[in-house]
């Protein structure tokens, strides 16, 4: 019988390949992406990522052992360091001073998905938050290593397209995947019906995100 991961998994198919064919993904993987298109996003992750690390933190914190903990705590360190070296090689070529991400407005898409986040970090239990943060892992990876199977290696995004194809990234997302199971294996079944619930949100919100970055969507003009 399929773990909960692996079922959640294969309920958001056709979401998945929703999120594969978005112009954002195909043309990046095409190295056809408009630079100005690449520059918002990179922009919007850097912020979304500050929130992520702070709410990976938060679940190590709130996790049932002090291995948890520590899992945790390396996977919000991970995902500072080496997104962040990322987001800045970007920042630095598109001519973005990394310290003006401090005053930079998150996106409609970046501030739905952080709150979310945030929402279920404070409000939800332990293993909810947990299903929720999987998909930012899961789907990066699974983009990444689609997408490194065919880019080009002159791609002008292959450091994108490396970072999240990397083993070492997979390692981490093999890490969530089983604090999920474990989690999923110790609850109800109306706390996993919200598991689920939430892990499906996250994977609507990553698909909004792409979306939203390929289109450069933001706030309405204030008045």
């Amino acid at each position: 019988m399929p773990d909960f991961a692996d079922r959640i998994w294969q309920r958001t198919t056709p979401l998945r390949a929703a999120i594969h064919a978005l112009p954002f993904n195909t043309e990046l993987a095409a190295g056809t992406l408009a630079r100005e298109t690449f520059r918002f996003y990179i922009v919007q992750d850097a912020l979304y990522l500050d929130q992520y690390a702070r709410t990976l933190a938060i679940a190590g914190a709130r996790g049932p052992d002090g291995a948890t903990l520590r899992a945790f705590g390396h996977y919000a360190i991970e995902a500072i360091a080496v997104e962040q070296a990322l987001h800045e090689r970007y920042l630095r070529e598109f001519g973005v001073d990394p310290a003006s991400l401090a005053t930079a407005e998150p996106s409609p898409d970046c501030l739905g998905y952080t709150s979310f986040l945030l929402a279920a970090a404070y409000h939800e239990p332990w293993e909810v938050l947990v299903a929720a943060l999987l998909p930012c892992f899961w789907l990066y990876w699974d983009v990444g290593t689609s997408i490194a199977q065919a880019a080009a290696p002159d791609n002008p995004y292959r450091a994108w397209i490396d970072t999240y194809a990397d083993a070492g990234f997979g390692e981490a997302v093999r890490g969530v995947i089983a604090s999920t199971n474990q989690a999923a294996g110790a609850a109800s079944s109306t706390v996993r019906d919200r598991m689920a619930t939430a892990f499906v949100r996250s994977c609507q919100y990553e698909w909004l995100f792409w979306d939203g970055a390929y289109r450069r969507r933001s706030w309405p003009a204030s008045a």
